[in-house]
């Protein structure tokens, strides 16, 4: 099947208590170790760049590869989505350039200003049958461009949602509720030990969800930074020669929580670069004479591919979706 916007995934996910995994790609191991695991538990996928991986990879590679995966999975529905757009002219490329669904990400901005920038996008992107996410509320932590301190963040205001949703047109919000972009979701000093010494986190602000969740009653929310960071990769990482102390990420049975309620769309990122990078540093760790990149990408790729079935499997809960979203 072609290319498909989110609507229809988002209306059985929300209806049926799961969500959808929005992987970012950057490269063809990382598309194929999504759609691979996705065709294997016949799981709908959202395939998500960012303004950075379009610097990186060229935004024609990248449809390319995506239309590749579409191909060689006919039987999954996949979106193939701009994260975090930074301004209308990149949220305009990429409609015109075949995404089927664009973030325009003005949550930095003033309210008035956020609404004006977020109703453009949609007038331009529902013409031509892409769907816009849009976002109230800004995350702290770093992915490409999006930097933000932690303590400058803020969580989405539910008194606000309604208004924003009603005048923009969006077909998805992005809130704030304590997640945060990167593989340092929390400072030390915001968690607790247990008795091990493992950092606990915070739990995520469910009363801000579930007030958003009152006011737009069958509303698709996202929900960014939501990588678990699993701490076998960090360990992996860190005992092959890499250097990341209190890496800590956002309990997974709390996106399950998630995804059960207003959770329609889950934003995974980290934990597909700690999987990629720790099995690389393994490798040559292990094998310092090898340097052919087919050697290092084929298990790296792999790993890549379990844990997006973990997810889609145990925390999203949208394995054996597939034929109901298409």
């Amino acid at each position: 099947m072609a290319l498909v916007n989110s609507k229809k995934m988002f209306e059985q996910a929300y209806k049926n208590g799961y969500a959808i995994g929005a992987f970012n790609v950057n490269n063809m191991e990382i598309v194929q170790g999504i759609t691979e695991a996705c065709k294997e538990v016949n799981a709908p996928v959202i395939l998500q760049v960012s303004k950075g991986a379009r610097a990186y990879a060229n935004h024609t590679y990248l449809v390319k590869l995506v239309e590749a995966a579409v191909a060689e999975c006919p039987e999954i529905p996949i979106v193939l989505h701009l994260d975090h757009g930074p301004d209308f002219e990149t949220c305009k490329s990429c409609i015109d350039g075949g995404f089927t669904s664009v973030m325009i990400d003005g949550s930095h901005l003033p309210f008035e200003e956020n609404i004006e920038l977020t109703k453009k996008v949609v007038e331009y992107a529902h013409a031509r049958g892409v769907t816009v996410e849009g976002e109230l509320g800004t995350l702290a932590g770093i992915e490409d461009d999006v930097k933000v301190e932690h303590g400058a963040e803020s969580y989405t205001k539910p008194e606000e949602v309604i208004e924003f949703v009603t005048r923009t047109g969006v077909d998805s919000l992005a809130i704030a509720i304590g997640t945060s972009h990167g593989a340092y979701k929390f400072k030390p000093e915001q968690c607790t030990r247990n008795e091990e010494g493992i950092l606990v986190p915070p739990a995520l602000r469910f009363d801000i969800l579930e007030a958003v969740s009152e006011k737009l009653p069958g509303f698709p929310i996202v929900l960014h930074g939501s990588s678990s960071v699993p701490q076998d990769y960090v360990k992996m990482v860190n005992e092959n020669g890499g250097k990341m102390p209190d890496a800590i990420g956002v309990p997974e049975e709390q996106l399950r929580k998630a995804a059960a309620l207003s959770v329609c769309k889950i934003n995974i990122d980290s934990d597909l670069r700690l999987a990629m990078t720790g099995t690389i540093r393994k490798f040559f760790n292990e094998k310092p004479d090898k340097f052919d990149p087919r050697e290092y990408l084929k298990p790296a790729r792999a790993n890549i591919k379990e844990i997006v079935k973990h997810k889609l499997i145990n925390v999203l809960g949208c394995a054996g979706k597939a034929d109901e979203c298409k």
